[in-house]
C-alpha cells in the first residue's frame, strides 16, 4: 500500500498493512520548533533554518526528508495568506507582538518564550448587532489564499501521499471566544443569545465560503478536511451539552454536511479535553474523525471510546499521552504506552497514530525516537 491507500483504508474502518502515521499534517498534530530541532539533531539531520508552520504555537514544518525517514503517511495542504493581511511584528522591552487577520493581538515573551499568547480580543467592547455589522471580517474567498493550491495538491497526490487540507481559521465557537474574549463570550451565550447567534452565524458563513472555494480547487485530490473547535477542558466540557446543541451543533451540522457535498474527503475535527459526552453529537453532525483523543482527560478512557464509538468515528491521535509520558517517561514507558494504545485503538482500522496534540518543547528527542520505533514495531496488522 502507498500512504494514501493506507490512510483511506483506515478511514473506512478497515485494516491496512500498518497503522497510518501523522506528524505535521495539521497545526494540531505537529511538533514545536524546539523539539523538532532536538529531534533532527539526534538523527544527524540538522536544518539550517527551521520553517514555521504555525506562528502562534511555534509549530515547525517537518522536512520531506524527515517525514520519509520516519514513515509519515500524511502531508499538509494549507491556504496562503490573504492579500489584505501581512504578518508584521512589533516589540517592546518584554514582548513581541502581531495582529492576525481577525484583529486578534498575540504576544510572546522575548526571553525564553515558547508560544504567542492571546493578548487583546478585538470585539471585547462589541456586543450589539450594529457593532457586529460594522466589524471588518477577513475575506475568505480572496484569490491570494488559493494561489498554487491545486498544483501543490497534485505534487503530493502523484507521490501517493495522503493529503490533509487545513481550514483558514480556528473553529466556530473558538473564534467567538477569541474575538469577544472568553469571559465575555461565555456570558454572551447566557445573556445575549441573539447577538451570539449572529456572531457565530457570521463565522459560519465565512468558513462555508472558504470551504466552497477551497474544495472547488482540490476537493477531488484530498483525503481529509481539517476543522477544529475546542469544546473540552481537562475535567469537563467548556459549555453544557444543552448549550452546545442550542448554539454550536446546528452550525457544525450544516457546515459538515456542506463539506461532504463537495468532496469524498473525511471531516476531521480537533477538540481537546473531556469531550466524550459530545461524541454522539459530533458523529450526528457529520464528523468522521476525532482528534486528539486526550487520554488524560476525564472519561476519555480509550478502551471505552473504542468500544462505544469505534465503528462510527476514526480516532486520529491517542497514540501517546503528551502531558506526562512522552516528556517525562522512560524509554521503556514510552515504548509500552505506544504498544498499549495500538492494541486498543488499531483493531478493525479507524485509527491514525499521532500524539495527543502537538509535541511540546520539553519532549526529549530520545523519547520521540522511542515512540517512532515502537510504532513501527507494533503497528503492523
Amino acid at each position: 500500500m502507498n500512504a494514501r491507500e493506507r490512510l483511506i483504508t483506515s478511514l473506512e474502518h478497515r485494516e491496512p498493512d500498518r497503522v497510518p502515521f501523522d506528524l505535521g499534517a495539521s497545526l494540531i498534530t505537529g511538533i514545536h520548533k524546539t523539539a523538532y530541532k532536538n529531534f533532527t539533531d539526534l538523527l544527524n539531520m540538522p536544518e539550517k533554518e527551521v520553517k514555521i508552520f504555525d506562528v502562534v504555537q511555534q509549530i515547525s514544518t517537518p522536512s520531506e526528508e524527515l517525514l520519509r525517514k520516519i514513515g509519515v503517511d500524511t502531508r499538509n495542504l494549507s491556504p496562503l495568506s490573504s492579500s489584505q493581511w501581512t504578518l508584521n511584528y512589533s516589540e517592546d522591552a518584554e514582548y513581541r507582538y502581531f495582529t492576525d487577520e481577525w484583529g486578534i493581538v498575540w504576544r510572546m515573551p522575548l526571553d525564553n518564550g515558547f508560544y504567542f499568547d492571546m493578548y487583546k480580543n478585538p470585539m471585547a467592547e462589541i456586543d450589539t448587532l450594529e457593532g457586529l455589522a460594522n466589524y471588518q471580517f477577513p475575506d475568505p474567498t480572496d484569490d491570494a489564499r488559493f494561489v498554487g493550491l491545486r498544483q501543490r495538491a497534485l505534487v503530493e497526490h502523484e507521490k501517493g501521499n495522503a493529503i490533509v487540507l487545513s481550514s483558514m481559521s480556528a473553529g466556530i465557537m473558538e473564534l467567538g471566544a477569541w474575538l469577544r474574549g472568553f469571559e465575555n463570550f461565555f456570558m454572551d451565550l447566557a445573556l445575549r443569545p441573539e447577538f451570539t447567534r449572529a456572531l457565530l452565524n457570521k463565522v459560519y458563513e465565512i468558513k462555508r465560503q472558504y470551504w466552497e472555494k477551497a474544495l472547488n480547487e482540490v476537493g477531488d485530490l484530498i483525503q481529509v478536511v481539517q476543522e477544529a473547535d475546542d469544546l473540552g477542558a481537562q475535567n469537563s466540557l467548556l459549555i453544557s451539552p444543552k448549550m452546545y446543541r442550542k448554539f454550536i451543533k446546528p452550525l457544525h451540522k450544516d457546515l459538515f454536511e456542506f463539506i461532504h457535498s463537495k468532496t469524498k474527503a473525511k471531516v476531521f475535527i480537533h477538540s481537546c479535553g473531556a469531550v466524550s459526552d459530545l461524541i454522539p453529537d459530533l458523529i450526528d453532525s457529520g464528523v468522521d474523525i476525532l482528534n486528539p483523543v486526550q487520554l488524560s482527560a476525564r472519561n476519555m478512557d480509550p478502551v471505552k471510546l473504542k468500544q462505544e464509538f469505534g465503528k462510527d468515528i476514526v480516532f486520529w491521535g491517542g497514540g501517546i499521552d503528551t502531558q506526562s509520558i512522552l516528556p517525562k517517561g522512560s524509554l521503556t514507558q514510552v515504548r509500552e504506552a505506544v504498544k498499549r494504545q495500538i492494541e486498543i485503538l488499531a483493531p478493525g482500522g479507524g485509527f491514525v497514530f499521532n500524539t495527543v496534540h502537538n509535541i511540546q518543547p520539553d519532549v526529549p528527542p530520545e523519547n520521540l525516537m522511542a515512540m517512532v520505533e515502537a510504532l513501527h514495531e507494533f503497528g503492523n496488522y
